[in-house]
This record gives structure tokens, C-alpha cells and sequence, in this order.
């Protein structure tokens, strides 16, 4: 390999950027005069990332939503194949965000580019066609849940299992004392360490906090009927002031309710917690605080998921165990009554909350790779697969 390589990355979603900001600094200690560009956050802008495309004017969710946000989407899409085209990188890093992801895939893929998909659409869940995409375009899936390894290599794609990052991500330091100092700062009642805390964790987008939040905050006023509960809502740094100004106008007249934005944090302190599918899942397991999984969609997401979606759980903690640890309330079944019903057992002490917390402990185990002691991090280790591809590339030659 001679020259500055040039590595293409598209990161289109906050956690996306997020393992993007992990791999470029991994990249650049096995190869420190590369070049990074494509589609990406502003923090990796800040590590010298050439952003082609932000990924704050692609990053939409739901059906209905990518619909309606088409013509843009399309348009930034048709940028990124002309830098394609003129900057003819050495190598691509998809990471996740299939419906734009997969389709740059057989474009780099047509103009020699080798390909690495890290962070695998859940294409075992719904689209399973779409596997033939992968097959014709990728050159290697990188995943971070270890059953995903086997669907892949069963239909001859070369995968492997790298860890999930956030399974080696040391646990919040910050104590209770400090916690409840920090964000019960800004409220007209401070955070009491003497009663429990129960984590509300919305989701990240506002479109989901819309949908999630407010039946959240109906579970929490019966809970405080019942107990002497305070309950923490960390909002995703994301969101924009305005935004965060609407969640606030969501919080009058509701039992104690402190914002924060720290949710590993949250997880860490809080005894139990209620949980939008998604990410904080993964990290509520990783923490082992027990918790009820949520989720609510428009109608329309919801009709065409139902008929769609093939899996037997939607929470991921339930997919990596192979059977359900957490309970799942989604659309209908979401409801305030549900989740205190299922809440309350894990806030009290005794063989629900027990068991919880062993099968969050054993999830965690599942979600490493390899051998801890060579201390090869996932992000390491997909920066090394990386390396080893390029190398292999003939346009890095």
C-alpha cells in the first residue's frame, strides 16, 4: 500500500457517528496519514473527517418519514456517488443505515471499491431479500450481535462477530451523590438519594419521544401514587433547544421528574427503568438494571412492520438470549397500566428482580468477543479487518 489512503465512511445516525468517532482515531493508529470523507456527523467533522454529506440532513425514521424526507435523501444520495466517482477511495466503511447504505454499497462495489458493512441491517428481521444485495456487494459484514455471525455465513457471506462496543465500555463513575448534585441543580426540589429512581428513557429522536414519552408519563404518575418514586429522564444531546423546550412543556403537573443527558448514568443509578426499543437496551442489559421495553410508531409503521417483521421478539436482549428476559410492550399492549404492572415486580426485592439481573449478566458476556485479555476492543478489531482489506485492494496498490 503506497500513498495516503483514502477511506471512504458512511455514518448516517447518531449511533452510527458515534462508532464512526471510535474508528477513525482506531484507523489512524495502524495508518496515520489516511484520509477520511463521505457521510458523517459533525464529530467526526472534528477528528478531520470530510463531511461530503451531514448526517443530520439524511437521518429520518419510520416509513413514513423516509417517504416524506425521499427527494433529499435522494439528492445528498446522488453527492456521494459523484465523490465516489471523482475521489475513487481505497476502501468504504458502511456502518449500519441500510436504506441509503446498501444501495452505496453497489455503487462502490461497481467502481472497485471494496466494501465493509460494520453494524449489520437487521435483515434477518424484515427484508430478508435484501440478502442478496450483501452477498453481490460486500466484501465483509462486521456485526455486533453474535447470532447475526451465522445467519450470514449460512448464505455465504463472509461475517464476522466483533463485539459490541458498548459491552467494553467501562460503567458511569459518577456516584449517586454527585449524580443527583449535578442534574437536581437546575430543579425546584433536589434529587433525594434517600428514594428509588426509576429511569424513563424516551428514545433519541423527538419523533419518538412524541410517541413514547407521554404514556411513560402517565406509568409514572401511578407509580408515585404507589411509592415514593423519583424518576429521571435523560434527553439525547441531540435534540435541539427547541425540542428540549417541548419535552419540558410535556412535564407540569407530574410527579417528581428530573432531566438529565447522561442515560448510561441514568441506568447505572436508577433501580429500574422503562425503555424505548433501541440502543439503550443493548446498554440497560450491558449495566444490569432491569427494565420494560416500549415502543409505539404511527399506525401506518406499525401495519406494514407487522406484516413484514419476522422475528419472535423486538427488544434485542430477548433476540440475543433466544427467548423473552424482558417484557415487550408495543403499540396497543403500551400502555401505563402494563408497564407499572410489569415495572413493579423489578423494583421489589425478590426472584423477578433476581433473575433479571442474571440473565442481563450472561447477555453481557454474549455481547464480547474474543479473547478480553489480548485487549482487541470491537472497534480495534474492525479497524484491523479494515487494514487487512485495504491492503488487499488493488486501487490501494
Amino acid at each position: 500500500m503506497s500513498g495516503e489512503p483514502r477511506i471512504f465512511i458512511s455514518a448516517g445516525e447518531a449511533s452510527g457517528e458515534h462508532y464512526g468517532t471510535l474508528l477513525i482515531p482506531a484507523l489512524r493508529r495502524l495508518v496515520p496519514e489516511a484520509e477520511f470523507f463521505g457521510l458523517g456527523g459533525q464529530r467526526m467533522e472534528a477528528l478531520g473527517f470530510r463531511r461530503i454529506v451531514r448526517a443530520e440532513d439524511v437521518a429520518v425514521m419510520g416509513i413514513t418519514e423516509v417517504i416524506r424526507h425521499m427527494p433529499q435523501i435522494y439528492r445528498e444520495y446522488r453527492r456521494l456517488k459523484a465523490a465516489i466517482r471523482t475521489e475513487k477511495p481505497d476502501a468504504a466503511i458502511l456502518i449500519d443505515f441500510p436504506d441509503v447504505n446498501l444501495s452505496l454499497a453497489k455503487h462502490l462495489k461497481r467502481a472497485g471499491v471494496p466494501v465493509i458493512y460494520f453494524v449489520s441491517p437487521q435483515l434477518w428481521a424484515w427484508k430478508k431479500y435484501r440478502i442478496r444485495e450483501v452477498q453481490k456487494y460486500v466484501d465483509r459484514m462486521l456485526v455486533i450481535f453474535p447470532f447475526e455471525e451465522r445467519f450470514y455465513r449460512e448464505r455465504g457471506v463472509e461475517a464476522t462477530f466483533v463485539g459490541h462496543p458498548l459491552a467494553e465500555t467501562p460503567r458511569p463513575q459518577v456516584s449517586r451523590e454527585d449524580f443527583a448534585r449535578q442534574w437536581g441543580a437546575g430543579s425546584s426540589k433536589p434529587l433525594a438519594n434517600t428514594k428509588e429512581w426509576i429511569g424513563l428513557l424516551p428514545g433519541s429522536r423527538i419523533k419518538e419521544v412524541r410517541l413514547n414519552l407521554p404514556e411513560m408519563l402517565r406509568a409514572a404518575s401511578l407509580l408515585g401514587q404507589r411509592g415514593d418514586y423519583e424518576f429521571l429522564l435523560p434527553l439525547a444531546p441531540t435534540l435541539t433547544p427547541l425540542q428540549r423546550a417541548e419535552v419540558e412543556g410535556m412535564l407540569p403537573g407530574q410527579p417528581r421528574i428530573c432531566i438529565a443527558s447522561d442515560a448510561r448514568a441514568t441506568l447505572h443509578h436508577a433501580r429500574a427503568s422503562v425503555v424505548a426499543s433501541g440502543t439503550a437496551t443493548v446498554e440497560a442489559a450491558l449495566i444490569g438494571n432491569p427494565f420494560v421495553v416500549v415502543y409505539r410508531v404511527s399506525p401506518l409503521s406499525y401495519a406494514v412492520a407487522k406484516r413484514v417483521v419476522d422475528v419472535p421478539h423486538v427488544a434485542m436482549v430477548n433476540l440475543i438470549a433466544g427467548r423473552r428476559v424482558v417484557p415487550e410492550l408495543l403499540q396497543g399492549d403500551f400502555t401505563a397500566e402494563n408497564v407499572v404492572s410489569h415495572l413493579e415486580p423489578l423494583l421489589r426485592a425478590g426472584q423477578a428482580r433476581e433473575s433479571m439481573i442474571a440473565d442481563l449478566r450472561g447477555i453481557s458476556g454474549m455481547l464480547k468477543a474474543g479473547d478480553s485479555a489480548g485487549g482487541e476492543s470491537a472497534i480495534d478489531r474492525t479497524a484491523r479487518i479494515t487494514m487487512e482489506v485495504l491492503k488487499r485492494s488493488p486501487q490501494a496498490a
